[in-house]
């Protein structure tokens, strides 16, 4: 039989993809390979691996890494993976939404893995923040994400691209882009180009910051209307943050305490400056 009546057979005796759930499932070897190739698991090791799908990497990560723990939201999907990999000694699948599961409880006994993922476009953003909050339990992450989300995630200060998403990511990680993934290597193949990106937590925040929770308060205010100034922004924050500029003396004041122009844009400011003015806010 030839691999492409190989591939399309197995196709057909595969549940079908979920619009509902922006599945797109990964069938091109040589992009399969290549992720591989990138994440590169090793014997000795937990790897999380969310969205396994039909199992395209996870037949290969269930033979080269130590083991693997499968989060997968799909109660099909999660029939055929345990069909599949389910007599498998080193094979955990975990049955439930990545938006909610806590990995740092899944991975035990280990206290950090490597995680690998295809993440699904409509939720990707919010899964990445997920996995950044429990950046405790993971020292690396190889994840293939929509390109055009890959570009605001490595945009720098200065970049039209540049948003809350690349703060908080350039925050917490070091970023490397690795390469792009055509529509045709999926099925269904979706509207867009994927890329894939390696993200590698920093052993402390890129900003000497007092408190956390006001930086992301103070950042998300600030890109609350891109096309308008940091200083206007601030001034239209919410009322908690509003309370705050307000013992200290307004946005103008802070701002010029953390020696930040009044009219630069939010897309302009780097981890630092935003830092800067998260501690003006005693």
């Amino acid at each position: 039989m030839k691999d492409g009546d190989r591939s399309r057979r197995l196709d057909k005796s595969l549940p079908h993809a979920s619009k509902r759930l922006g599945q797109n499932f990964l069938r091109d070897p040589r992009a399969i390979n290549r992720i591989i190739e990138a994440f590169n698991p090793q014997a000795d090791e937990t790897v999380v691996e969310i969205g396994p799908g039909t199992g395209a990497l996870t037949s290969i990560l269930v033979e080269r890494s130590g083991r693997l723990v499968a989060v997968e939201f799909d109660n099909k999907l999660a029939l055929v993976l345990l069909d599949r990999f389910g007599g498998c000694d080193n094979f955990k699948l975990v049955q439930a939404d990545a938006l909610t599961t806590n990995f740092c409880q899944e991975i035990l006994p280990a206290r950090s893995a490597r995680l690998v993922a295809n993440l699904p476009y409509n939720i990707s953003t919010a899964i990445l923040q997920r996995l950044i909050s429990q950046r405790q339990c993971f020292a690396e992450m190889v994840l293939m994400l929509q390109r055009e989300v890959v570009e605001r995630i490595t945009a720098h200060a200065g970049s039209s691209d540049r948003g809350y998403l690349s703060v908080l990511v350039e925050a917490y990680c070091e970023t490397e882009r690795l390469f792009d993934v055509s529509p045709g290597s999926f099925r269904p193949p979706p509207k867009v180009w994927s890329s894939v990106i390696r993200l590698r937590f920093r052993p402390a925040l890129e900003a000497n910051v007092k408190d956390e929770s006001l930086l992301w308060s103070v950042v998300s205010a600030g890109f609350a209307q891109k096309r308008k100034t940091i200083l206007n922004n601030l001034r239209n924050a919410s009322d908690r943050l509003q309370d705050v500029l307000k013992r200290n003396g307004g946005a103008s004041i802070v701002l010029c305490k953390a020696e930040v122009e009044l009219q630069r844009r939010a897309e302009t400011l780097t981890v630092q400056e935003w830092g800067r003015i998260a501690n003006a806010m005693e």
